[in-house]
C-alpha cells in the first residue's frame, strides 16, 4: 500500500523546452553544447558553484554576450505550469505524504517563483511535506545518496513509497533502492493520470 509519493518537478508539473535553452545560447554564439557546459551545469545543480561563477562560465564560451542575454536563454527552458496539475496535487496531498525532489538550480527556481508569484508557488510548495532542490542539498539524481537522504530523514518505507520522474536513469536508481516508480513519458502521459495507472 503506497502512502508516500516523491515527485520530480520539471516535465512533471512545469512543462519544459530543453531545446529552447540550447537554441538560445547558440543564437548568442555558442558553437554547440559540450562536456564543459555539462560539468558546469552539474556543479551548479549541486550548489558547488555560485550563480555568478556559473554565468561567467557560460560567458567564457560566448564572450560577446551579456549576462542578461545568457539568463534569458537559460530560463527559456521553463514553460507553463498548468493549474489543473496544481489542483490534482492539492487533492493528492489530502491522502498521501508528498515530497518534491528536483535536479535544478537557483536561477531556474528564482525565475519560476518571480514569474508565478508567491500565491501560486506558495500553494504548490504547501502540498509537500518537504521540498528538496538539488542545489540546496549538494547532491543530485540519480546518485543513490539523494534518495537515501529522503528515506532516512523522513523514515520512509521504500515499499510504500512511489517515485515519479521523467528520466529513466532517475527512476532506475530509485527502483534499485526498493521504491516503486513511474517513469512518466513526456508528451504521452500526464501526472494527473497517476490514479488511472493503478500504481497506487
Amino acid at each position: 500500500m503506497i502512502d508516500t509519493i516523491i515527485f520530480d518537478f520539471g516535465d512533471i508539473f512545469i512543462n519544459l523546452d530543453k531545446q529552447a535553452t540550447i537554441d538560445g545560447l547558440e543564437r548568442l554564439g555558442l558553437s554547440s553544447w559540450n562536456e564543459d557546459l555539462d560539468q558546469l551545469n552539474i556543479s551548479f545543480e549541486k550548489g558547488q558553484i555560485s550563480r555568478d561563477d556559473f554565468l561567467l562560465g557560460i560567458q567564457k564560451q560566448i564572450p560577446n554576450t551579456t549576462i542578461d542575454e545568457i539568463l534569458m536563454a537559460w530560463n527559456a527552458v521553463l514553460l507553463d505550469f498548468p493549474l489543473y496539475r496544481l489542483e490534482f496535487l492539492q487533492l493528492l496531498s489530502k491522502k498521501f505524504r508528498l515530497f518534491l525532489l528536483s535536479n535544478t538550480d537557483a536561477i531556474h527556481i528564482d525565475h519560476f517563483e518571480q514569474r508565478e508569484g508567491p500565491s501560486f508557488y506558495g500553494d504548490f510548495y504547501q502540498c509537500f511535506e518537504k521540498v528538496y532542490f538539488s542545489y540546496e542539498m549538494g547532491m543530485r539524481k540519480p546518485d543513490a545518496e539523494i534518495y537515501t537522504t529522503l528515506i532516512n530523514r523522513h523514515e520512509l518505507s521504500p515499499k510504500r513509497t512511489l517515485f515519479v520522474d521523467d528520466k529513466k536513469d532517475n527512476t532506475d536508481a530509485a527502483k534499485a533502492l526498493g521504491l516503486h516508480v513511474w517513469n512518466l513519458q513526456v508528451g504521452k502521459e500526464d501526472v494527473i493520470e497517476l490514479l488511472d495507472k493503478k500504481i497506487i
